[in-house]
């Protein structure tokens, strides 16, 4: 009995904490599918009025409209849609009725499509507040000479084209935005790998109660 004493521990106690956290990343997928609930609620929220101060948390994806008209100024990011291909997201300078300079996302133009100019006159832009992270160390500069960027990266995109680090996801833009279209935010950006985990762990629990009980077999034979 001695001999099966010490793997029958092991075996026992390796199965405990890969369960454990097996049963963990479970109620983080419950916590998720929470957050993501939230998430989707306050995105199809009904728009408000641009607020004066914010916060890239506590704001993200919050729903607003604005009137105003853009400045002219755009720059193009690095982007690629399923379905259609390579092109750009469009992001453009807009000078809200309030006097305020903020950043529209105006939404994909595939690169062989025409124009991209921004819509002329007075327009309204219905979307939420966003502030991407997509840029990291390993992103390359962006032209500046081209306006070409390769992430969103909202304050530099701000500086560069003087507005305040305020970025709308357009959801809607009256006039005419030509072949660009519309990207609005979702939460399909949002990694939702829980369950995957939690199976990987369980899967696991089993490949080591099989070991353990292969080891108890190969000792028992030894001692028959």
């Amino acid at each position: 009995m001695r001999r099966y004493l010490f793997p029958l521990v092991i075996g026992i106690c390796g199965a405990a904490v890969l369960i454990s956290l097996g049963l963990w990343q479970l109620r983080r997928l419950e916590w998720k599918e929470a957050y993501l609930a939230e998430i989707e609620a306050r995105i199809g929220g009904t728009p408000a009025a641009l607020a004066t101060t914010f916060d890239p948390e506590t704001d993200r994806f919050q729903p607003v409209a604005v009137a105003g008209r853009f400045t002219g100024d755009q720059l193009r990011v690095l982007s690629g849609v399923k379905g259609i291909g390579p092109g750009h997201r469009m992001i453009a300078g807009f000078e809200t009725d309030t006097g305020r300079r903020i950043l529209i996302d105006r939404g994909f133009l595939p690169q062989q499509a025409p124009g991209g100019t921004p819509p002329e006159g007075a327009v309204q832009v219905t979307g939420n507040l966003h502030w991407p992270r997509e840029a990291d160390e390993f992103t390359p500069d962006p032209d500046l000479k081209a306006d070409l960027w390769f992430a969103r990266d909202v304050p530099a995109m701000a500086a560069h084209l003087g507005t305040e680090p305020v970025l709308i996801v357009a959801r809607q833009v009256s006039g005419d935005n030509g072949d660009v279209l519309p990207q609005p935010v979702d939460t399909s950006g949002i990694p939702n790998d829980h369950l995957e985990y939690a199976l990987t762990w369980f899967g696991l629990t089993i490949v080591w109660l099989g070991m353990t009980a292969l080891l108890m077999w190969r000792i028992r034979r030894k001692t028959v």
